[in-house]
């Protein structure tokens, strides 16, 4: 793994898979994910990670005129990198899922590595109220769900993408994934330094126990050498011990709202800006720092955010 002396945090903001009724502090319409965006960067995230959600229902939206009322927002009040989701929802296709960033051509945008079972149904079993039809069929339809990422559609995308100067933020659920990076960079259809997010603790893909991120860690070091930059994110109450051993093994960090709507055992983070807080916390309290966005951008050979298109 590339050296670096600084730690990148980024703050996923909103995300795909909670819903609406799940948290009142989730981010819903515009207006709350331009406030919960520059919270986060306030706080000390210098990338954004970034879904948008139809303001009525909270659905996930992909159409490119649904990222439209914030992106300019937020790229106009803070210089944190913008990074726009490929993932979209699970339920989606890869055309539908790159739409925002081929109009938009961020500076980052995520791109899944592998098809996986996507098991979201186990929140039925904390969650029994929803306000919307919708979510509860979501949720129960992910028993069956395949999140369909094969090398077909990772090539499209990264060939879509690509040409627009987009760098990736590769999201690795597994070994499997991290091999199917490999094949990618074999093939010199990705650049390095590739931006590696391991995701542990979703069912369907790999585990939050420490000997999984040490796999993970182990087998990314082996297979990309100094070519990339490692990060890793967990899910769930796996956020805030994913964040501690990663930081401790030299990563860059993920938390936000996506990716868990938790503080502390049983209570809700009333912000992604409190998430950022906890995980600096504990990156400084390992006597670590912080990298800034331009700093980030440095570390990541991102183009720079003068030349995107919103």
């Amino acid at each position: 793994m590339a050296k670096t002396k600084k730690v990148v945090i980024t703050c996923a903001v909103t995300g795909a898979i909670h819903t609406p009724s799940m948290s009142p502090y989730l981010p819903v319409t515009p207006d709350e994910i331009v406030e919960a965006a520059l919270g986060a960067a306030e706080a000390g995230a210098a990338v954004l990670h970034l879904h948008a959600r139809n303001p009525e229902t909270g659905q996930p939206d992909q159409r490119p005129e649904a990222f439209a009322p914030f992106l300019s927002r937020i790229k106009q009040s803070t210089d944190a990198v913008l990074n726009l989701t490929s993932g979209g929802s699970p339920f989606m296709g890869i055309e539908e899922r790159i739409r925002p960033s081929t109009t938009y051509k961020p500076e980052v945008a995520s791109l899944n590595m592998g098809s996986m079972n996507f098991g979201l149904f186990p929140m039925l079993g904390r969650f029994k109220d929803f306000k919307h039809p919708w979510e509860r069929e979501f949720l129960e339809n992910s028993r069956d769900l395949i999140f369909r990422n094969t090398f077909k559609d990772i090539e499209f995308a990264l060939k879509a993408m690509g040409g627009n100067g987009t760098k990736f933020e590769f999201e690795c659920y597994d070994i499997g994934h991290l091999y199917n990076l490999a094949h990618f960079l074999d093939r010199k259809l990705v650049t390095p330094p590739l931006f590696v997010q391991t995701v542990f603790g979703i069912l369907g893909g790999i585990g939050p126990h420490p000997e999984d991120v040490m796999h993970m860690r182990r087998t990314a070091d082996r297979l990309f050498g100094d070519a990339y930059q490692w990060s890793v994110l967990g899910a769930g109450r796996n956020q805030m011990p994913i964040v501690a051993m990663g930081a401790a093994m030299g990563s860059h960090v993920r938390v936000g709202l996506e990716d868990s709507l938790w503080i502390g055992p049983g209570k809700f983070a009333e912000s992604n800006a409190a998430q950022v807080r906890q995980a600096r916390q504990i990156i400084e309290g390992l006597g670590l720092e912080l990298a800034s966005p331009d700093e980030a951008r440095s570390i990541l050979a991102l183009k720079g955010g003068d030349t995107v298109e919103f």
